[in-house]
């Protein structure tokens, strides 16, 4: 295919849409599947069928709409009027829906979520722009979005160097976590000189309650297809990994079938778009191993080795996949390059919050009416996310806390509601942006326990390379688990506040790093909980027992007792 017949399809997708009298958009993201959609889409087709399939009718399964917690989603779009979405939607309730649009008699009003609902209206959609309106697994329906538009673009207008300096122009920082500025990072890699270089995207998802890589690879497959192969282009690598979690088999599903049809028009191979630059993708499963998000220990398991971090320098850029130069970035990074040589980099950078460009993904979840997948400019208020998109606290609840950057950020508190969300705001309230976690707890939340339940996370998955990592996730563990049952004392929290610090300055890699984050940013904004479960012996959630010991914990006790004695020259 070249670009003449790319826009050729892309001018006959729109037409087609243009004579359709509805289109049923049915959301078949994971959540939504789990929630019935397949069932609401076998009636639909089974509806279609009896009418015969007429031209004017289209039937689209889609990936992720959004609003989570509301499945199963139908969109209906009508040429004039205004696009109406349905939550939780049954077979009976499509079959009404699609039987009143084709007798153009008023649509039911029954679980119609409103046309100006802040939950969509709030939002900066440029990596989401695609998602929920097109079938992930039909090529001819992104490019008739524009999609591959970009990557048309930079092969027969732009050089490497310009594609780069485009990039650094955009103020694109890494949406995986680090921050680290991705222009930067791609100038580096395009400066190096080898045999081989290579692009790699991070798709190992591991923070508890975030799904924004899963939802972007099986809702949008070639946008990252295309911004690979841009950065392929730019850096001067032919070769390309997408390394997925093991948990997420439709997300590798829809990504083999997307590299498949690109492959087969033009769009990524030999000679892409009839020119001399040729980019292949290939997908690596991940067992799981929430250490191999970390660079050098995906790196290490792409290559079929132990997942294990390494100390850097050097760096993936000078030498990553067999010492060769690496380009290694998240997903979402790659989400939005198609988005920055669409709009151009300076339009791009005209979104977002001082250092912070552009818009960030979230997965907001936790005590919220609107649970889901958002895109938000960066430098948004905590305030408007919770309130205004999220709708509000759950059940009449009272805000406590948010937490962003899974288990290696930290927590938020109610009088910190208003900072902008942006990496420089929230390291400064001692968090991260992290992939885009964004967990919202009530007041009836233990900030001592949820603290646990996040270094437990960190304990399970630390890789146990580097001691500070592998003893000191259990020593935080041991001291938080006293804290909660009533058995600490005092110098339990200054010990656990000198190991938290330790632990960061002298962790190997990012896990162990970061991995006391949550631990220090409890104790900066909540310690009077800490206080009272230590001087008190009480939890003000009430979430602790503090009564009934392990009894490996009254072992301690009683060792404890038997120490204190010694040293005051007393018999036991």
């Amino acid at each position: 295919m070249n670009w003449v017949e790319l826009v050729e399809l892309a001018e006959s997708v729109v037409a087609r849409q243009q004579v359709c009298r509805v289109r049923l958009l049915v959301c078949c993201g994971t959540p939504c599947m789990a929630a019935g959609a397949e069932a609401v889409v076998a009636a639909l087709q089974e509806k279609l069928a009896a009418l015969g399939d007429p031209a004017d009718l289209e039937l689209v399964s889609t990936g992720c709409q959004g609003p989570c917690s509301r499945g199963p989603l139908l969109t209906v779009q009508r040429p004039g009027q205004p696009e109406l979405i349905w939550q939780k939607v049954t077979p009976e309730l499509a079959l009404a829906i699609l039987e009143a649009a084709l007798q153009h008699t008023s649509l039911p009003e029954q679980d119609r979520l409103p046309e100006d609902w802040p939950f969509f209206t709030r939002q900066t959609r440029l990596v989401l722009a695609n998602s929920g309106r097109i079938d992930p697994e039909s090529l001819e329906q992104y490019i008739g979005l524009g999609g591959y538009d970009s990557l048309a673009q930079v092969l027969i207008d732009m050089s490497p160097d310009e594609v780069c300096s485009g990039v650094v122009r955009s103020g694109l920082r890494g949406r995986g976590g680090g921050g680290y500025p991705t222009g930067l990072k791609w100038q580096l890699v395009h400066k190096e000189n080898g045999p081989r270089k290579f692009v790699v995207a991070n798709g190992d998802e591991g923070d508890p309650g975030a799904y924004m890589d899963r939802s972007l690879m099986e809702s949008d497959p070639h946008r990252i297809l295309e911004g690979m192969a841009i950065a392929g282009y730019a850096v001067g690598a032919e070769q390309g990994y997408i390394y997925v979690r093991g948990e997420y088999p439709l997300a590798a599903q829809r990504l083999r079938s997307a590299i498949k049809d690109a492959e087969k028009a033009g769009l990524l191979g030999s000679r892409v778009l009839d020119s001399s630059f040729s980019f292949r993708i290939d997908i690596r499963i991940g067992a799981g191993a929430f250490v191999c998000g970390e660079e050098t220990a995906l790196l290490a398991s792409i290559m079929g080795r132990r997942g294990q971090p390494r100390i850097r320098p050097p760096y993936p850029a000078e030498a990553g996949l067999w010492d060769c130069p690496t380009l290694i970035n998240n997903v979402e990074t790659f989400g939005n390059i198609p988005s920055i040589f669409k709009i151009g980099p300076e339009a791009f950078n005209a979104i977002g919050h001082g250092k912070s460009r552009g818009t960030k993904v979230f997965a907001l979840c936790g005590e919220v009416v609107n649970n889901g997948l958002i895109e938000v400019p960066m430098g948004i208020s905590l305030r408007e996310i919770v309130y205004e998109i999220g709708g509000g606290m759950a059940n009449g609840a009272a805000f406590k806390a948010a937490q962003t950057g899974g288990p290696s950020g930290g927590c938020i508190p109610t009088e910190q509601l208003d900072t902008p969300v942006d990496y420089e705001s929230l390291q400064a309230l001692g968090s991260i942006m992290g992939s885009g976690g964004l967990i919202v707890m009530g007041q009836q939340s233990c900030m001592v326990d949820v603290a646990r339940f996040f270094m437990e996370f960190c304990l399970d998955e630390s890789c146990g390379k580097c001691v500070p990592c592998r003893t000191g996730t259990v020593e935080i563990y041991r001291l938080l688990s006293r804290i909660c049952n009533g058995s600490s004392t005092s110098r339990d929290l200054k010990n656990l506040e000198q190991l938290c610090l330790m632990m960061k300055d002298t962790s190997l890699c990012g896990l162990g790093a970061a991995a006391p984050n949550p631990v220090l940013s409890t104790l900066r904004w909540f310690r009077q909980e800490y206080e009272a479960h230590v001087e008190e012996r009480r939890c003000p959630a009430g979430v602790c027992s503090m009564h009934e010991l392990p009894v490996h914990l009254l072992g301690e006790q009683l060792l404890q007792r038997i120490a204190a004695s010694r040293s005051d020259g007393e018999g036991f």
